[in-house]
């Protein structure tokens, strides 16, 4: 039976910046955007939480609910720094390392266990590792799947340490809101709960006729794992397909020399960002959406696969050139960089990381 741990750095964005920062230890910090245009939080420290302030939330609102919150705006070199270091101690525990993002993995640890090892002290001297190396608080899941590991993450952040044992899965899930499953966003959940179920324990119920006819094709497997039945493994790389970078404009804009410096600025952020994912892209492409919220998209292909600022820049120009804007207002531009290769001129197999804004 595998053992699995979901690693979850607590707050991170906003963690590093009261890293960094003694000065905001202890302070409820918020890091994003300005609240005078379009800014959003992109994450709050656990102060700021305890005034609703929470990710994805317009800015303006966040500092509306908590008056005295610091707002710090995002530095992402930074953060990746961070998580590299992170992910090497990962990487120094096990191989099998499988990311989700810049802040959280999956952690494959059956050799350790099956060696003798516990799985709490296994996920607890990773803990103390990280936070002695790095000087961040990780909370961690363990469990025998990957589904559950992830719920268990959650449960007592931040700072946690949450292990299931083998078998106990189902029951450890049964209370659990359905809203907390993989696969059950806000629509399913409504609809679930129009027809009697509202905890994980009623899904569990549910016979595969019902779970199909409530969840659609992907139903069974969602039951599956209100069981606790969840047997993906473990998977290390993931092929990357794009590298991009988009901006919401804090103000709609016109053609003219601040849209084409946004565009200059995001071809050598795509460009950083395929060097340090060790690829060339062969096709480039824009995205403009328009004030009405209409959105355009315009790709090429290039000559020769490249990861080159100028090159990239050069191409998104020409694609922008071929729309007739002609006064048009905008609020968002970005650039997507497609069929990667790697620096060797292979079909590249990536490290899947939160490399967008």
């Amino acid at each position: 039976m595998p053992t699995i741990i979901h690693a979850d750095l607590d707050a991170f964005y906003a963690s590093v910046e009261q890293l960094d920062d003694p000065r905001l230890r202890g302070k409820p910090v918020v890091v994003g955007g300005s609240a005078d245009g379009r800014g959003v939080v992109a994450a709050a420290s656990y102060e700021a939480r305890a005034f609703g302030v929470r990710s994805a939330m317009p800015m303006a609102r966040a500092l509306r609910l908590c008056l005295h919150a610091v707002r710090v705006s995002p530095r992402f070199a930074r953060y990746g720094e961070c998580s590299a270091s992170v992910f090497r101690l990962f990487r120094a525990l096990t191989p099998l390392v499988e990311p989700l993002s810049l802040d959280e993995a999956f952690l494959d640890v059956t050799g350790w266990v099956e060696d003798g090892a516990s799985p709490r002290q296994i996920a607890a001297d990773l803990k103390d590792e990280v936070r002695a190396q790095t000087g961040l608080t990780l909370s961690c899941g363990v469990a025998t799947s990957k589904s559950v590991a992830k719920i268990a993450s959650d449960l007592e952040k931040p700072d946690g340490l949450v292990v299931v044992a083998q078998g106990a899965e189902r029951t450890f899930l049964a209370p659990m809101p359905v809203r907390a499953l993989w696969g059950v966003g806000p629509k399913t959940d409504e609809g679930l709960a129009q027809a009697g179920i509202r905890t994980i324990g009623d899904l569990a119920s549910c016979a595969d006729g019902q779970a199909l006819r409530l969840l659609g094709t992907h139903g069974v497997g969602i039951r599956d794992m209100a069981r606790g039945i969840d047997q993906r493994p473990v998977v290390p790389e993931r092929e990357r397909k794009s590298v991009g970078a988009e901006t919401t404009f804090a103000h709609d804009l016109v053609d003219g020399p601040e849209l084409r410096a946004i565009l200059r600025q995001s071809a050598e952020t795509v460009a950083r960002r395929l060097e340090h994912a060790g690829a060339r892209a062969s096709t480039v492409a824009i995205k403009v959406r328009y004030a009405d919220f209409t959105t355009v998209t315009r790709q090429t292909t290039l000559a020769a696969p490249s990861s080159s600022a100028n090159t990239i820049a050069t191409a998104s120009t020409e694609l922008l050139d071929q729309l007739a804007l002609d006064g048009a207002q905008l609020r968002l531009f970005g650039i997507q960089c497609s069929k990667l290769v790697d620096t060797a001129g292979s079909q590249g197999v990536l490290w899947e990381g939160d490399l967008r804004d």
